[in-house]
């Protein structure tokens, strides 16, 4: 529970980020479309690992991380032709598919490998971050 609530409290840290404008409208449009991603991948982050950190269902847990993929394909659209945002979203949903194929092992006890679940929170954690950096680029 310790590894969860430091890679919850780095979530929060890393999250928040600077944004940029020069007060257009074009200008402000995007930076409220980064805004909404940012709050967006966010939540999906911290979903999917505070969810891994309690699973103890296996299905359903990957049922949840598969939703959150649909999440991140909605995502995509908003993005609009940034393609480094959509390649930084891409990231963050094969981050999301490695834990649903993780999720599945996870025993009935919900007792867990504590060095993978953190390696799977953090390969949710660093790809949100990506989103987030190349949102804020």
């Amino acid at each position: 529970m310790t590894t969860t609530a430091l890679v919850f409290a780095g979530a929060l840290l890393l999250s928040g980020c600077a944004t940029s404008g020069s007060g257009d409208a074009a200008s402000t449009s995007a930076t409220e479309g980064c805004d909404a991603i940012r709050s967006e991948v966010r939540g999906v982050s911290n979903g999917a690992q505070n969810t891994l950190a309690t699973a103890t269902d296996g299905a359903e847990t990957k049922t949840y991380l598969e939703s959150l993929e649909d999440r991140v394909d909605a995502l995509d659209e908003q993005a609009g032709d940034d393609t480094k945002v959509e390649d930084a979203l891409e990231g963050l949903k094969s981050a999301l598919g490695d834990a649903a194929d993780y999720a599945v092992t996870i025993p009935a006890d919900g007792t867990q490998d504590p060095e993978a679940l953190a390696a799977q929170q953090t390969a949710i954690q660093t790809a949100a971050d990506e989103v987030t950096a190349a949102c804020a680029a």
